[in-house]
């Protein structure tokens, strides 16, 4: 990978000396320098970098005060180099990766270097499964059907046909119209294979198929009563009423 680098130091003999010591061959490429806090902040929000090699105190405008008017654009890796170590403590709390005391030797430079590099790889990897996971969880489908076992039979059941749906000790019983259809899982497992745009637990014992509800009005103890377009009475649950207000958020 490579690492987009930004070096921000007032002193031209400063920069030159982390520029001549800073490992291309390793991936580390230089996109900036600069000799102000000020320039610094434009450049970074401009470059977006990887990792910010970062004086602390300058002239105008130090490094912690490059940082606060970054706000969301801060680089994901940040060594600091400075004369000074009574800024060791702050430099932590905004989460740098090191705290180089000059006159800096190329072996604690590199020391931070690699530092830096574990980090950003950590950091990718991290993106890449979250990327993963979302891009899995767009392209998950849901079953068009259920099979239904009964007495040594089988038959389909489809699924947008599913009324409501109520637990029966260890299985569910899934409402289709007029017929009830036993259905072993339990009522947590089959919330899981079933469509949350579609379907909505309502009760620990109770899913409902939201384009079959006519209407829901407040009840006892904070319960709902929900009637469904065949005339069904069920309830939603007090506990259960977060379920409804996410759901009108678009996050079910």
């Amino acid at each position: 990978m490579s690492i987009r680098t930004v070096i921000v130091d007032d002193e031209p003999l400063a920069r030159e000396w982390i520029r001549k010591h800073l490992p291309g061959d390793e991936g580390f490429e230089i996109v900036a320098e600069c000799d102000d806090g000020f320039k610094a902040v434009s450049t970074i929000e401009r470059t977006k970098p990887d990792l910010l090699i970062l004086d602390i105190q300058m002239p105008g405008l130090d490094g912690f005060g490059v940082l606060r008017m970054l706000e969301g654009a801060v680089p994901p890796a940040i060594i600091f180099v400075t004369a000074f170590d009574r800024y060791a403590v702050a430099a932590f709390e905004v989460h740098a990766i090191d705290y180089l005391l000059k006159p800096v030797s190329p072996e604690r430079l590199a020391e931070a270097l690699e530092r830096s590099k574990s980090v950003l790889q950590r950091k990718a990897s991290q993106e890449t499964a979250a990327q993963l996971l979302g891009l899995l969880k767009d392209m998950r489908r849901y079953p068009d059907w259920l099979l239904i076992k009964t007495n040594g039979r089988s038959h389909f059941v489809r699924v947008r046909d599913i009324d409501w749906i109520e637990s029966k000790r260890n299985n569910v019983v899934l409402h289709v119209g007029t017929a009830g259809h036993l259905y072993h899982d339990t009522t947590t497992g089959i919330e899981g294979k079933l469509d949350p745009s579609r379907f909505l637990r309502i009760h620990r014992s109770t899913i409902v198929n939201i384009e079959r509800i006519k209407e829901l009005h407040p009840w006892f103890n904070g319960d709902y009563a929900v009637t469904l377009k065949d005339g069904t009475k069920l309830t939603m649950s007090n506990t259960y009423k977060h379920r409804l207000k996410a759901f009108r958020r678009g996050v079910a």
